[in-house]
């Protein structure tokens, strides 16, 4: 069965590639998360010599990884022309991988893969790409991101039209990720969230940096006609009564979920089978043992 189409992955391409012709200088959120993500490998104590940046929209992660020392030749993966580097880079979609089995030690991908309709597919093609033993490791946006704004929108849009409409991309729960990860096959998967919080101007200062990142609405379902002026000012106006500071600056949440993973792989620490324990529970707690259909005094 094909996957539902959340997204318009087509448009979601062109925007990429606008954003990529004007630039990152401005943002902020990417140069964070590699950051992070160059601290977190730079902790695993493995040779990966050949690792790819998998749709990050950017050029930071990729340079972030390939100074980490451990770590060879990084190509950078993309889905449009224009936000590919010369050399040491890939045209393809993330949903459509071109890899070989086993022919990859590292996969590392920041702020791309929330944007995959089919998300537990992309996992696993990027388990079968994985050497044993290689790595995975991503950051994606998901939890509560832009809930101030996708609650103001709902408020407005009831009120003056009465009805709701797909404004705000769903996003996926940390709990379900460390469960996508399993059924990949992926083995020892972690999953973690960095909440940050962003402060605004406008809600129309919000909106540029979503456009900066090619983040704006490309949801399948989405309503083709331009927002209103009033449903605009409505939702401008319900933003800034409920999610402003003293300073009247206005907040937005951005959840930061990390995923890691590795190929399965002999070496591995793998979970002791049932009854293989050398001591009991009882024991440990030094309590008496009272086995099935035994019952306690009174």
């Amino acid at each position: 069965m094909a996957a539902p189409q959340i997204f318009d992955r087509k448009l979601l391409a062109r925007r990429r590639a606008r954003a990529a012709a004007a630039g990152h200088a401005d943002d902020v959120l990417l140069p964070l998360v590699a950051e992070d993500l160059g601290d977190r490998l730079s902790a695993v104590l493995r040779d990966f010599p050949l690792a790819i940046d998998l749709g990050t929209p950017g050029p930071d992660v990729a340079a972030t990884v390939s100074r980490v020392s451990r770590v060879g030749t990084v190509f950078r993966v993309a889905d449009t022309v224009e936000a590919l580097p010369s050399g040491t880079a890939v045209l393809a979609d993330a949903e459509h991988l071109p890899f070989g089995d086993q022919s990859l030690d590292l996969v590392v991908s920041a702020l791309a893969l929330h944007w995959v309709n089919d998300l537990p597919g992309t996992l696993i093609q990027i388990r079968r790409s994985l050497k044993p033993d290689g790595l995975f490791l991503a950051a994606m946006v998901g939890g509560d991101t832009l809930t101030e704004l996708r609650q103001s929108f709902a408020q407005a849009e009831s009120e003056v039209l009465g009805g709701l409409s797909p404004r705000v991309a769903p996003f996926v729960d940390v709990r379900d990720l460390g469960a996508l990860l399993q059924r990949a096959g992926f083995a020892l998967p972690v999953t973690d969230v960095d909440r940050l919080t962003f402060r605004f101007g406008s809600i129309f200062g919000l909106f540029r940096d979503l456009r900066l990142l090619a983040a704006t609405n490309v949801l399948a379902e989405r309503l083709r006609q331009p927002l209103s002026r009033r449903l605009l000012a409505r939702a401008a106006e319900i933003y800034a009564e409920r999610f402003s500071d003293p300073d009247g600056r206005l907040r937005a949440t951005v959840d930061i979920v990390w995923l890691s993973g590795w190929a399965p792989h002999e070496s591995q620490q793998k979970p002791q089978k049932p009854g293989s324990a050398k001591m009991r529970l009882a024991d440990a707690l030094g309590t008496t043992e009272i086995k099935t259909g035994d019952k306690t005094g009174r």
